[in-house]
C-alpha cells in the first residue's frame, strides 16, 4: 500500500491505524510513523538509514527497532532485544543484566555473531510458549538441564 516514506505521508493517521491494528498503542504509533517518514525524507533523502546510530536519531526509534531494521532490512548483524530476549537470557544465566540495552551489549560481547539475527526469533517464540514470564513451563523445557532458572520462583 505505501512502500516509500513519500507514499506513506499520503495516508491519514486513521488509515495507518487500521493497517497496523491490533498492535499495541496503534494510534500513537501511526503518528510516530508519519513523523519518521517526514524525517527520513527531510534528513535522509527518503532512504531509511542502514546504521543503528542514524536510526536512533529518528523520534520513536529505539535500539530494538533500529536493530530490527538493520538486520531484517539490510541483512547486517544486530541483536533485537525485547522483553523475551532480556528475560530469558538472564533466566538462563547467559547474561546478568538489568535492562534490555545492557542485555544487547552483553550479548554482542558474548554471543557468536552468526547467531545474532536469529536469536530474537528463537527466544520470542520460546518465551511465548515455554519460558513464560510468570510460572514458566520448566517441565517441558528442552533446555532445562542447562538453565539456571535465575529469578524463577514459580514453575510448572
Amino acid at each position: 500500500m505505501a512502500d516509500t516514506p513519500a507514499v506513506m505521508l499520503r495516508l491519514t493517521p486513521r488509515q495507518i491505524e487500521k493497517l497496523i491494528f491490533p498492535v499495541g498503542f496503534y494510534r500513537t504509533k501511526a503518528r510516530v510513523i508519519l513523523g519518521i517518514c517526514r524525517d527520513v525524507l527531510g534528513r535522509f533523502g527518503g532512504r531509511v538509514p542502514d546504521e543503528i546510530d542514524e536510526l536512533l536519531t529518528l523520534k520513536g526509534v529505539g535500539r530494538k527497532t533500529a536493530n530490527l531494521v538493520v538486520t531484517m532490512g539490510y541483512g547486517k548483524p544486530g541483536i533485537c532485544v525485547d522483553t523475551h530476549v532480556h528475560r530469558i537470557s538472564n533466566r538462563l544465566g547467559y547474561v546478568r543484566t538489568r535492562t534490555p540495552e545492557e542485555t544487547e551489549m552483553a550479548l554482542r560481547a558474548k554471543l557468536p555473531r552468526r547467531y545474532w539475527i536469529g536469536y530474537n526469533d528463537l527466544l520470542v517464540s520460546f518465551g511465548q510458549n515455554v519460558c513464560a514470564p510468570i510460572s514458566p513451563r520448566c517441565s517441558v523445557c528442552p533446555v532445562k538441564p542447562l538453565c539456571r532458572r535465575v529469578g524463577v520462583t514459580t514453575l510448572r
